[in-house]
């Protein structure tokens, strides 16, 4: 059958976007929408909340829409999502793992709830609880490496970077950071992600107000990351529009409304800009006159809007359920 997609932003979603943290950021698990998927994979996961207690697993052909395997599963759970975009994570490359997020009930949430499926059967291998605020943000091609954002106090800021052995069963106390600069404390909001063909990549491009913009980029498979600092001088509204994608040669591009501002060499980390829009770009530090200094209120809205417009369409599907025949 063919359904129509929508996106529920739950939980934790009306909490303010400019708390987001460097690596991941406070977004919540996602239900309905496009769901989640991996680089090549002809599926797209999608997670449907029944009620409080339940929710639906659905694995959705791309292109066609055709949901091929569905299984109801305790707990009300989402896609773990990575941007306010509808960015979501949690299906290994290689197609076999797939880890959904409790949505959290109330804030600030004392566990994390995780549940992990094999993504061919949709059968359950193992649920994971972590005291504390744990924030999905990757997982490795092959599915052994979670990454989580932990937050350590109500200040959002307060996080470390952590793996997560899904073969072991337990957390690497060492925390993950950029081994050039292990005591920079970076802070930013998740605008968007990109991850490499082979899944081993996790490029996401963060906004941090009125200094520049940065992409952190995670090896799923090496357990490091590395932050690369964007010379663009784009103001507040600019950022939020940007996009990644690949270049010529595999570099990582950042680009604005389809126009390439700066490339990332994956292999170096080094950072290029196109000759015009170098010329172009204001010293650093200087005030940017097209409203730099401008807080993007609207994005602070969306989580709201889309919540309630999620709880609507949870409500229709609650009263068709009911009033279906047993």
């Amino acid at each position: 059958m063919r359904r129509a997609l929508t996106v529920t932003l739950c939980g934790f979603a009306l909490l303010p976007a400019t708390s987001a943290a460097a690596d991941g950021g406070p977004v919540p698990p996602l239900q309905g929408g496009a769901g989640v998927s991996a680089p090549g994979s002809p599926f797209n996961f999608i997670a449907i909340g029944v009620d409080r207690n339940r929710t639906v697993i659905e694995r959705v052909r791309r292109g066609s829409g055709v949901v091929e395997r569905s299984r109801v599963i305790d707990g009300y759970l989402g896609v773990p999502g990575v941007t306010y975009g509808g960015a979501a994570t949690g299906l290994s490359a290689d197609g076999r793992i797939l880890v959904l997020a409790e949505i959290p009930r109330t804030y600030p949430q004392r566990d994390t709830k995780l549940l992990v499926l094999d993504a061919v059967r949709m059968r359950q291998r193992q649920r994971i609880s972590l005291p504390g605020m744990y924030v999905v943000d990757a997982i490795s091609p092959d599915g052994r490496w979670l990454y989580f954002t932990h937050y350590k106090s109500l200040n959002t800021t307060d996080y470390e970077v952590q793996a997560y052995d899904l073969q072991q069963r337990q957390l690497i106390a060492k925390p993950i950071v950029d081994p050039r600069e292990p005591d920079e404390k970076m802070q930013g909001q998740p605008v968007d992600r990109l991850m490499s063909p082979d899944g081993r990549w996790a490029y996401t491009l963060y906004s941090r107000g009125p200094q520049e913009p940065f992409i952190h980029a995670l090896d799923t498979q090496g357990r490091t990351a590395y932050c690369v600092d964007l010379p663009l001088g784009a103001n507040l509204d600019q950022v939020f529009e940007m996009k990644l994608r690949f270049g010529p040669g595999g570099a990582v591009e950042v680009t604005h409304n389809g126009s390439s501002l700066a490339d990332v060499n994956t292999r170096t980390l080094a950072v290029t800009r196109p000759a015009a829009h170098a010329a172009s770009a204001p010293k650093q530090g200087a005030r940017d006159s097209g409203g730099g200094g401008r807080f993007p209120w609207a994005l602070m809205l969306l989580p709201a809007v889309a919540l309630l417009a999620g709880l609507g369409v949870l409500a229709r599907r609650r009263r068709r359920l009911r009033s279906a025949p047993a």
